[in-house]
């Protein structure tokens, strides 16, 4: 055998193994790219587990996805550089790509049946393609890529009460509060001369009763659902109790006293004296009227209640020359009017005022404290998994000065 036929047979035999070699390395990698596509899955399933336990995938399981995803993207490189060798292999160095018939001829399998003449053949083809975040197709991760969740919930708008925070505070005991109101005074003092007769002045004495009422609200959830999302009873809670402080404010400006109503302020005020007005008066008029109305009945006003449209009429006011009366646009004046704090909230109806020594005309007086309690001894409530949350207050309110309370439109009755 001449040199050179040595030379050719010893590098067909170096390159079959080189071959053996590469075709090694494929089922390896395609064995750790199956085994890739089993972990993803394992923990695409781990994920969804989390989100519904924490409303979110946990670090350490998105650092663990990251690291095969990672890894697999390398194995998909280093099987593309595998079949490049073999292909260059087959063409001397030239790029050649089999056809699957041809791939399918050279398997072993169908050598083994070509030789023995029986059994079967089977040809495993890869689809190549890069992993991306698609929900489907070969090479989508799928549900393993979850958006991100907030843990808190969006609530709606919060009122912010006010009406609570001008009156005076109290709390009892009992479940009504009694207290002496001065009906009439007779005052008949005057001058006396030395030796004279002093005149006699007449005092008169009611006796004032104000209830006790409950406001309360209550909502139904399942014990799974406390259980599974922790954030959503505190949410709860915090919602229970702002309803609560809501029907409150209502109740303590304008409830009418019948049925288990508080009686409020509005209902006790006295009625603005339309005589005060004059021709042209402005909503900033009006309240200064009702201010001096206040003063005539030897009070002094502690605050003004508007609703926010009138309020921001009042700022709004110009003059004949453009400019704003109540304040400057670029400057924060607070609320205010007249040397008294301005307080405005949806609970006063729009057009409408209130003027009033807050400071000593009213007292509210708490006998419970807003509470929220849970329990599962509420109808079937046990047999059905479901816990019943409950919140209430009980509170009275005492108008003990009506007279100092003035209220009434903006714009005058039509006769």
């Amino acid at each position: 055998m001449s040199f050179h036929t040595k030379s050719a047979e010893f590098r067909r035999k170096n390159e079959a193994i080189d071959r053996a070699d590469d075709q090694a390395s494929v089922a390896e990698i395609m064995q750790a790219l199956q085994q890739r596509d089993e972990q993803i899955k394992a923990f695409a399933t781990k994920a969804d587990s989390e989100i519904k336990s924490h409303g979110r995938i946990l670090e350490e399981t998105k650092s663990a996805l990251d690291k095969i995803l990672s890894e697999a993207g390398g194995m998909a490189a280093r099987l593309v550089e595998v079949e490049q060798k073999l292909a260059k292999r087959a063409g001397g160095g030239v790029l050649q790509v089999k056809s699957i018939g041809e791939q399918f001829t050279a398997t072993t399998d169908f050598l083994d049946l070509q030789k023995k003449g029986k059994g079967f053949a089977r040809l495993n083809l890869k689809a190549v393609t890069s992993i991306t975040s698609a929900t489907t197709g070969t090479g989508g991760v799928g549900d393993a890529i979850r958006p991100d969740r907030l843990a808190d919930i969006v609530r709606g708008p919060d009122r912010v009460m006010t009406i609570r925070n001008m009156l005076a505070p109290g709390r009892t005991a009992s479940n009504a509060i009694e207290y002496v109101k001065e009906s009439g005074f007779q005052n008949m003092a005057a001058p006396v001369a030395e030796t004279a007769a002093k005149p006699q002045s007449d005092l008169a004495f009611d006796l004032v009763t104000t209830n006790v009422r409950t406001i309360a609200h209550w909502f139904l959830a399942s014990k799974q659902v406390l259980e599974d999302v922790p954030a959503l009873q505190s949410y709860i809670d915090t919602r229970a109790r702002y309803g609560l402080a809501y029907k409150e404010e209502e109740q303590l400006l304008s409830g009418d006293g019948t049925g288990q109503n508080l009686h409020g302020l509005i209902p006790q005020a006295t009625a603005f004296d339309d005589d005060l007005r004059s021709v042209g008066d402005t909503r900033i008029d009006v309240l200064r009227r009702a201010i001096l109305q206040v003063r005539i009945a030897e009070y002094r006003a502690s605050g003004i209640v508007l609703n926010p449209l009138d309020w921001a009429e009042i700022e709004l006011l110009k003059d004949d020359s453009g400019k704003y009366i109540w304040s400057n646009p670029t400057i924060n004046n607070g609320q205010n009017l007249w040397g008294l704090p301005v307080v405005d909230t949806n609970a006063m109806p729009a057009g409408k005022f209130m003027v009033g020594a807050f400071n000593i005309a009213a007292q509210v007086f708490d006998r419970e404290d807003a509470a929220v309690e849970v329990s599962t001894e509420d109808s079937d409530n046990f047999r059905k998994n479901m816990i019943t949350i409950r919140a209430e207050e009980r509170l009275a309110l005492a108008v003990m000065r009506p007279e100092s309370f003035v209220h009434g439109p903006f714009v005058a009755p039509t006769p």
